[in-house]
């Protein structure tokens, strides 16, 4: 096999790379690489965690159909990426439950519970807001009294002018809201546009809402427009010219600028738009682990059981190969768990059953190569030539098998992103993940280490070896 050295040496490379992920040792390292411990995120079914029920104020005329917006809102924030395993569930008419595996501090889960999320781009005329000023809009709330629409057009603004007094009381009068986040088709993060710079959030508006925006920055040139959070004012541009593309983008400035995770925690808020209804927690608690730790410790020392079976399966059955193949499920886990490390992937039931399967993947992939690669002995082919044959009549097989099961994985995590099925989009990602690691290591560690068996127990009796 060419490049057998090469090919040694990076395997080599990545174990050492791995095994620091996987284990406590560099401590100091790791974190300042990765800003963070790198320690098993575990579900609520494994280690508990906090649960919380909210409900919308009195006053509110809520059904069940009504709280199904904001549970998907809420669940889809905290499993952008699917892996973190906090599961929204409507209970009832009044009431939604969520479950945040691993926190026991009811302000972190007030926190995320507070994110509304609300964009709006305000029409302020000459009134210039410094960045954090809170103010009232006419969206979302009855107005009272006169409106910005109701007042004096002011005279349009000097676009040279950089020291415009603010209102002495902004908070008291409110501003007209052009369109809202719930107008965004798109969202995105823009790296650093420039050296200083932080990264910057990038929108597109939608068709209807593009036309709208188009048509205000075209009569109010020179003009104050104030993006705004939460009521709280992000930055105040001046309109220096019509708008008819429907995109723009965020950004702070100075100590505010942006860092990526601002910018992509901001996305997330944004894309999955604010609460529809206001929620108040009615009751937390503290839970533990639902499985028990003695469910637990029994899942693991059956988990050994069966891996101990296998491997004597595979050294009694395919004998030097079966070791071969042992080694290279080894270190498939050992990858595997050093990306759920790093991503970090949270560890529950659905995820641990994703990862048991792609082990059969990989383990899959190893036995259609030994079993092509008896077959060429048994046609009295040199042990090069069984190798090598063996491993390309295998890799049709391979390819298709786990292709479909990626493509299924994808679909599932579709189904579980649509549906807000959590669970599913967790067991999806692991099995997927777990696949294409296995993939990697058939086509690159097993045939490797193949290969240093060539050379020794080429003249040796073939039928003990290989158990053909």
């Amino acid at each position: 096999m060419r490049n057998r050295s090469l090919r040694l040496f990076l395997i080599l490379l990545i174990l050492i790379v791995v095994v620091i992920i996987d284990f406590p040792v560099l401590t100091n390292l790791k974190k300042s690489i990765f800003g963070r411990q790198l320690n098993p995120n575990l579900g609520l079914d494994l280690r508990g965690g906090m649960q919380v029920v909210m409900q919308a104020p009195e006053g509110y005329q809520i059904t069940q159909e009504t709280l199904e917006a904001p549970s998907t809102i809420l669940e889809n924030r905290s499993n952008a990426l699917g892996v973190s395993e906090v599961v929204f569930q409507v209970a009832g008419d009044n009431y939604i439950v969520g479950e945040f595996p691993g926190l026991e501090n009811i302000g972190e889960v007030i926190d995320v519970i507070k994110q509304t999320g609300m964009l709006e781009f305000v029409d302020v005329g000459n009134d210039f807001l410094p960045p954090g000023t809170i103010i009232q809009t006419d969206f979302g709330q009855p107005v009272s009294g006169e409106s910005a629409d109701d007042e004096a057009e002011p005279a349009p603004l000097d676009l040279g002018q950089s020291d415009i007094a603010p209102q002495e009381d902004p908070v008291a009068k409110v501003y007209h809201t052009v369109i809202t986040g719930g107008d965004l088709a798109s969202v995105s993060v823009l790296p650093p546009q420039a050296p200083g710079e932080g990264y910057s959030v990038q929108f597109t508006l939608t068709s209807e809402a593009a036309q709208i925006f188009g048509d205000h920055t075209r009569n109010n040139v020179g003009k104050l427009l104030a993006i705004v959070l939460d009521k709280e004012i992000i930055s105040t541009p001046v309109i220096s010219q019509a708008i008819t593309t429907g995109e723009g983008a965020i950004s702070g400035q100075g100590e505010s600028a942006y860092s990526f995770d601002d910018a992509n925690n901001l996305r997330v808020t944004l894309f999955y738009g604010s609460l529809p209804v206001a929620l108040e927690i009615a009751e937390s608690r503290v839970v533990g682990p639902t499985l028990g730790q003695e469910s637990l410790q029994k899942s693991l020392i059956a988990g050994a059981i069966g891996f101990a079976i296998v491997t004597l399966f595979m050294l009694i059955y395919y004998r030097a190969p079966g070791f071969v193949a042992i080694l290279s499920i080894l270190i498939f886990g050992l990858i595997t768990f050093a990306l759920y490390l790093a991503i970090p992937v949270t560890l529950t039931l659905p995820g641990i059953a994703g990862f048991l399967l792609s082990v059969g993947s990989a383990l899959d992939a190893n036995i259609l190569q030994f079993e092509r690669l008896k077959e060429e002995l048994r046609n009295g082919r040199t042990l090069v030539q069984a190798v090598d044959l063996g491993w390309r009549r295998a890799w049709p097989s391979i390819r298709d098998s786990n292709l479909a099961t990626i493509i299924t994985s994808g679909i599932l995590f579709w189904f579980g992103s649509t549906f807000g099925a959590t669970i599913v989009k967790g067991f999806a990602l692991t099995l997927a993940l777990g696949v294409a690691i296995s993939v990697f290591t058939a086509l690159f560690v097993t045939r490797t280490f193949l290969s240093l068996l060539v050379t020794p127990l080429e003249k040796s009796d073939k039928e003990f070896w290989f158990g053909i």
